[in-house]
């Protein structure tokens, strides 16, 4: 750190001595400081971590006019660091580079060190396939809003925002996080070694001089990252446990209807139907490892007989799939004889 940015710490720990003694737990470096990324224009990243309202009295904005930089101290609280320790977001240097310069006390070092570990395991787990399938969906809601309305200024600034939520999902499904920030974005994300070229595809999005262009350049930005972030399929075998029941549940609740609608001709149903089923096969798959069965390609509007025989192929699929899980269909020949079963005691 050079003699602008120690100033500025050794300002901010007075402040705290004098307006708000004991509510400073840290505070940390972070940003171009830590990670040496500086030139002569760099501000400084501040973690200042509060224990309570008084603490915010530390809060400020400035500019100082010799080197034409402007500063913005600002406060962090624990509950926005915990909330940073979902990994909901890729934006995490604050959490797990901030280098420590001041600590009130042990208590408050465990603390940040119990987050960071949270965070990391986050980030190295299965999890991080689900935080980023839920960047992906908001990115998608912004893309949404971009459709809906004409105005181009909304259309840029709800596509700048689903683009920031696709990089968030791509960095997450990697284990990553954004450690230089902003102007470095691409760079770290070309890191990636993404099977597309992510750097070109934003730059589409943000070099989009009409509505429809932004759009189209969107709608590819999204193609790309929805066809990319797909979890590893699981190797292992589904057990048992994670399978019982499931074949009947899906005999129970579209078996019939599947049936009925086609007798009907209601076309409404059997669409319905089937898409419920095939959500549950998608569920199951992601979930488990069983075989991911698509059916919507099939269904037709105008066969709804067929739609039932496709239901009745697929689920035949997934009874194969049971009974490599070791387990058979619950089959009774009448309510009596289940009755009787079912309230057998617990051998």
């Amino acid at each position: 750190m050079d003699h602008v940015d120690q100033t500025i710490i050794n300002a901010v720990l007075r402040r705290a001595e004098t307006l708000c003694p004991g509510s400073l737990a840290l505070l940390g470096v972070y940003g171009s400081a830590a990670t040496g990324d500086r030139h002569e224009k760099s501000d400084l990243d501040l973690l200042v971590l509060v224990d309570d309202e008084r603490g915010w009295a530390l809060a400020d904005g400035f500019l100082l006019d010799d080197t034409a930089v402007g500063y913005d101290i600002y406060c962090t609280s624990w509950e926005m660091l915990e909330a940073d320790a979902r990994c909901e977001h890729a934006h995490l240097s604050k959490l797990l580079d901030s280098v420590i310069v001041y600590r009130r006390d042990e208590g408050a070092q465990r603390r940040l060190d119990a987050l960071r570990e949270r965070a990391t395991e986050t980030l190295a787990s299965d999890q991080r396939f689900g935080k980023a399938e839920n960047a992906l969906n908001e990115a998608k809601k912004k893309f949404a809003e971009a459709c809906l309305t004409d105005s181009l200024p909304e259309t840029r600034r709800n596509a700048g925002a689903a683009v920031l939520f696709v990089e968030d999902a791509l960095m997450l499904y990697n284990g990553r996080y954004f450690r230089k920030g902003t102007k470095r974005a691409l760079e770290e994300l070309r890191a990636l070694e993404l099977p597309f070229c992510i750097e070109a595809m934003v730059m589409n999005v943000i070099g989009a001089e009409t509505v429809e262009g932004v759009r189209k350049a969107l709608a590819a930005l999204l193609a790309a990252a929805r066809g990319y972030l797909k979890a590893p399929k699981q190797t292992k075998r589904p057990s048992a446990e994670e399978l019982r029941g499931t074949y009947e549940e899906m005999y129970s609740n579209w078996r019939n209807k599947m049936a009925e609608a086609a007798e009907r001709g209601d076309a409404y149903s059997s669409f319905m139907a089937l898409l419920s089923f095939r959500e549950m096969l998608r569920e199951l798959a992601s979930e488990t490892g069983t075989k991911d069965i698509e059916l919507m390609d099939r269904f037709d509007p105008n066969d709804l007989q067929k739609n039932a025989r496709v239901f009745e192929e697929a689920l035949n699929e997934y009874l194969a799939e049971y009974e490599r899980a070791g387990l058979q269909p619950k089959h009774f020949a009448n309510a009596e004889e289940f009755a009787r079963e079912y309230c057998k005691a617990p051998e």
